[in-house]
């Protein structure tokens, strides 16, 4: 048991693991780069310790200075939210040698499914369908090349310690694919600390389908699937569940196989894998795990009733699930959509700036996690993230309505967002009616205008 936590992030998700513990009865600590000494995050925590510049290389990625605020505040737990040392294995180990609770899951679970190769071997074990790809990692030219004439063109390759959308290109057939393989490997060398690749055939035009699953290292229920398709540079813009492309059948069979593969490798805490969905065939396909919580989580709980960061929280106090699988239920439909702070009308350029003013929607069915407010400066060193607006109604049909005047409530002053973007897509017939993939959003811009670069 602890009753002091350090939130070792900051913007929204920390703002919201802040008031998850708070409602827990557990004091918190906000740590801060300079850059964010006045961050919302700051203001709601019961303590706050600075850990470095504005680089995130030298504030948020330095274990040292982390585990060191943890220690000098007397912090019994530090939950990692998502990004920056979310899923680093290192971290999560030197924070449990330094005597503190890591809410996570061990480091050895981070370790093996967070290098792709590896996950994909354990869905293997696990009986869990995988893409069609290389049999582990693949470190020469010739041996990767040799991979990809097995597997078949076009392939897409991937780092195997990568996430984010980075470290990833297709190769459409072996003219290409020489480049892409010295591309991808340099990426990943540079973002990741390794080159280490693996591949797997390139479906298109797929569905990217995820299931949100919960562990306490002994006992694992799913939550349920998010669709998450509408992507922009392999980066999710706009998620919602239930998924409008499956039935119950490929519903139930998808998310026992998530309970399987987190069965296999002993999980803990919350964890989400991720799937290629074919429309065509109606096959699934597993691709990696996050072993964290994501962004979109508020998806989830908005259509199941459970609070995952707070059960996070309980698992790492050692607390076993306080749920059975019949005890999570899908009620209505729900959508989230992301704002940034980037400017559709020039390439989503990034907006950083001062927030002049701010109004946020409100009402029946809408939820919005953010760490905004009027004066706050939004800075340019971390991801462009600003708020997430989530709506839940009794269906697709109404939850799209309820999303339309959301986002028509919603203003900001001082910045430019992506809400503009996200109110066409609202009205978009193609949404409204489900027919996408996970390039449906790419294709479209590069023919719309005011948004085509």
């Amino acid at each position: 048991m602890f009753d002091k936590l350090l939130v070792a992030n900051r913007g929204e998700i920390a703002v919201r693991i802040i008031r998850a513990a708070k409602e827990l009865g557990i004091r918190t600590v906000a740590v801060f780069s300079d850059a964010d000494k006045d961050s919302m995050a700051v203001r709601f925590a019961d303590e706050a310790v600075g850990i470095g510049p504005a680089p995130a290389a030298k504030s948020y990625l330095n274990i040292e200075a982390i585990i060191a605020a943890a220690q000098q505040t007397g912090a019994g737990a530090i939950h990692p939210g998502y990004g920056f040392l979310s899923e680093n294995a290192r971290f999560a180990h030197a924070v449990g040698a330094a005597g503190i609770v890591f809410v996570g899951p061990t480091p050895e679970t981070i370790r093996t499914m967070g290098d792709k190769a590896a996950a994909r071997a354990a869905a293997k074990a696990a009986g869990v369908p995988i893409v069609p790809g290389s049999e582990g990692e693949v470190g020469e030219l010739d041996h990767a090349l040799a991979a990809a004439r097995h597997v078949g063109f076009p392939v897409i390759l991937k780092a195997s310690g990568g996430g984010g959308g980075r470290g990833i290109r297709v190769a459409v057939d072996e003219a290409a694919f020489e480049h892409q393989f010295h591309t991808v490997q340099a990426e990943a060398k540079a973002a990741f600390g390794s080159g280490a690749l693996y591949l797997e055939r390139f479906l298109n035009r797929a569905r990217h389908l995820e299931v949100q699953v919960l562990g306490d290292g002994e006992r694992v229920v799913h939550c349920f699937e998010r669709e998450c398709s509408l992507q922009r540079r392999r980066q999710k813009i706009w998620e919602e569940a239930p998924s409008p492309a499956i039935d119950d059948v490929t519903r139930q069979a998808l998310c026992a196989s998530a309970v399987r593969l987190a069965e296999r490798v002993n999980y803990r805490s919350a964890g989400t894998l991720e799937y290629l969905y074919d429309d065509n065939t109606g096959e699934f396909f597993f691709i990696e795990m996050n072993t964290r919580i994501q962004v979109e989580h508020p998806v989830t709980e908005m259509i199941t009733g459970i609070d995952l960061v707070r059960e996070m929280i309980r698992i790492a106090q050692g607390e076993p699930l306080s749920l059975t699988q019949a005890d999570v239920q899908m009620r209505g439909a729900v959508i989230e959509v992301r704002i940034n702070a980037e400017d559709p009308d020039k390439n989503f350029m990034p907006s950083p700036g001062r927030v002049a003013a701010l109004s946020l929607p409100a009402g029946p069915g809408v939820r919005v996690d953010s760490m905004l407010f009027p004066g706050y400066v939004v800075p340019p060193y971390y991801d462009s993230l600003l708020a997430k607006i989530i709506v839940h109604a009794e269906t697709r049909e109404y939850a799209l309505a309820r999303l339309r005047r959301a986002l028509d409530e919603f203003e900001i002053e001082g910045i430019v967002t992506t809400a503009s973007l996200h109110k066409r897509l609202a009205r978009l017939a193609e949404v409204q009616m489900a027919r996408f993939d996970t390039g449906f959003l790419e294709r479209l811009l590069t023919a719309w205008t005011p948004f085509a670069s």
